[in-house]
């Protein structure tokens, strides 16, 4: 009976329902509207709906399978848990925000055709801008507007290779793209994909925007924007092996920038781009294991990484501070907050019975098997350097360290609550990874908790361990800010405005220069001779006409006596004159 409703739905319709509420009913129908989407999800099944025809274009606004099937219940999982953290704010353009962002995202998953994703995107990247420019200050509403001209632009590009596809192939139905034919629609579409991937060097809005935003938008941040688009590369580019490329950039990127990254959430910025990388690569594998892969270690990432984002959220809410140099000692009053942290941090190292050892590991695994040592050394060396900075330097700095002199208590129960829900995912799946294995697109045989795998992931972390107590001191953070890709971008406006105020500028006084002179006055001559022309021959022409046609009209009133008489006359004369000028021409003839 219900199998017609879609998860978006339920998430708008809550959506449209928020602003009528107040106080405690608003925050209720905040979690019980989740709570929806998460036993519409139990009733779903493999299958499409809502097929319709417009303007001679097929549309498939519903089409669930397994792929779609495993996005959608992390989707709805972190939908739950993040409303919870977010029960104790009285904002309900952050609630009504948050609310059209993750229908937009369920959009996405679901889309069965091109236009019905391009939708759903636009408004995913609009509901999301509103969780940035909420924090009302003047940092957070400059990368608002970035964040939002950036997808913007990612919109158009989409828009136009979806048209260009269309034209292309007669069909707008998502779908694998043919790889090895490319083309500009194939590269239009790869482009807005990767930005929402944040895919460097179009990754700079990410770490720009999400330290920016409030402290509960933050947590829902980090896990749609980029996790939609690990899922419609999925989708659409499995085997494209440029991603393979990217994707270990990627991985390495958001490693080495942390090393320099002051902002506690800055820092989990980039190491959402570091983690996403594994995704994109193992999406240029294209191999099964390599795409069970992608899907798992996003399922696992957008909780661990949540948690992750509650926990400094909670300290920047307890405190008011979020730079590494101005916190420390805050385990004293913060213990629940650092064992929360601590069990997310695990997760994202990779540590086993926590979920990113039996996600992140199927990655490295599916390279190893696709005999790509360089891929497989190069992910496992970032792994090493996560556990370094989120697992070892952030809540060191943080939580321990140097004591900076607060005593924050522990944040509001409802934060805690979701951190622990998030907390108990992390290690449920670590420690039963079937039960995220039996969701996955394709059949898994793949056994994380080997002797070989469990020796290998411990010794390298307990290296990483040892190598940050004996480097400790070098790692101390600094209160400086990083540029990344942003240098380039400057350094392109730079340029850009140097040539706007030299060749440019030049060229346009060159040209005033020459029309104020002689150009100018020749202009003026031709004005002047075009108005006598004007003046003596159209308006004497005209006026002479005029005239003639009045003194005719003077003429004919003469005839306009109103004798009846007078009439007759003038006909016989005309039928005389009639006659007359056929015989004179007849006799003139030869």
């Amino acid at each position: 009976m219900t199998e017609w409703l879609h998860p978006a739905l339920i998430m708008v319709f809550g959506a449209a329902l928020l602003p009528m509420l107040h106080d405690t009913g608003q925050k209720t129908v905040s979690v019980l509207v989740p709570f929806l989407v998460l036993l519409r999800m139990l009733q779903m099944d493999v299958g499409s709906q809502g097929q319709v025809q417009f303007i001679g274009v097929d549309l498939v606004l519903f089409q669930a399978d397994k792929l779609s099937l495993v996005f959608a219940w992390v989707f709805s999982i972190m939908a739950v848990i993040g409303n919870i953290y977010a029960w104790h704010i009285n904002d309900t353009g952050q609630r009504v925000s948050a609310f059209l962002y993750i229908g937009s995202a369920f959009g996405v998953v679901f889309a069965g055709d091109w236009f019905t994703l391009l939708v759903a995107w636009e408004v995913m990247a609009f509901a999301s801008a509103y969780l940035i420019f909420a924090s009302a200050n003047r940092k957070a509403v400059a990368a608002g507007f970035r964040y939002l001209m950036v997808h913007v632009a990612g919109g158009v590009l989409l828009f136009g290779g979806i048209v260009l596809h269309g034209v292309q192939t007669g069909s707008y139905l998502v779908g694998p793209l043919d790889h090895g034919q490319g083309g500009l629609a194939y590269n239009l579409i790869l482009i807005s994909f990767m930005l929402n991937a944040a895919v460097p060097p179009l990754s700079a809005w990410l770490t720009d925007a999400y330290p920016e935003a409030t402290v509960t938008g933050a947590v829902f941040l980090s896990a749609f924007t980029t996790k939609t688009a690990v899922y419609v590369l999925i989708r659409n580019y499995p085997g494209a092996e440029v991603l393979i490329g990217f994707g270990v950039a990627m991985a390495l990127y958001g490693v080495v920038f942390a090393v320099l990254e002051n902002d506690c959430r800055r820092l989990l910025g980039y190491h959402i781009i570091s983690q996403v990388g594994y995704m994109v690569a193992a999406v240029g594998m294209g191999t099964e294991m390599a795409l069970n892969g992608a899907a798992s270690h996003a399922f696992a990432h957008i909780l661990y990484k949540g948690l992750l984002f509650m926990g400094v959220g909670a300290v920047i809410l307890t405190t008011g501070r979020r730079k590494l140099t101005e916190l420390g000692g805050l385990y004293r009053t913060m213990p629940m907050t650092v064992v929360l942290y601590m069990i997310g941090a695990l997760a994202i190292s990779a540590f086993p019975l926590f979920s990113g050892f039996v996600s992140k590991s199927m990655i490295i695994s599916a390279a190893a098997g696709d005999h790509r040592a360089a891929v497989t050394l190069l992910l496992t060396v970032a792994s090493s350097g996560t556990f370094l900075h989120t697992g070892l330097k952030l809540p060191y700095y943080m939580f321990f360290g140097k004591d900076c002199g607060l005593r924050p208590s522990e944040p509001p129960v409802n934060m805690l609550l979701a951190m622990g829900l998030a907390a108990l995912f992390c290690i449920g799946i670590g420690v039963f990874p079937q039960l995220l294995y039996d969701l996955l697109p394709y059949p898994v045989d793949y056994h994380p908790y080997s002797g070989a795998h469990i020796t290998q992931s411990l010794g390298l972390l307990m290296f990483t361990l040892l190598a940050f107590v004996l480097c400790l001191r070098y790692l101390d953070p600094e209160k400086t800010i990083s540029l990344d890709t942003d240098w380039l971008y400057r350094r392109g406006a730079t340029l850009f405005m140097w040539f706007a105020h030299h060749p440019v500028l030049l060229w346009e006084k060159m040209v005033v220069t020459l029309g104020d002179g002689a150009g100018l006055r020749m202009l003026h001559r031709l004005s002047r001779v075009s108005q006598k022309a004007d003046t003596h021959l159209v308006d004497a022409a005209v006026n002479g006409v005029a005239r003639m046609a009045w003194r005719c009209g003077l003429l004919l009133r003469q005839f306009q006596t109103g004798v009846v008489s007078h009439y007759a006359l003038v006909m016989i004369v005309g039928l005389i004159v009639m006659l007359v000028f056929p015989l004179i021409a007849a006799l003139a003839a030869p």
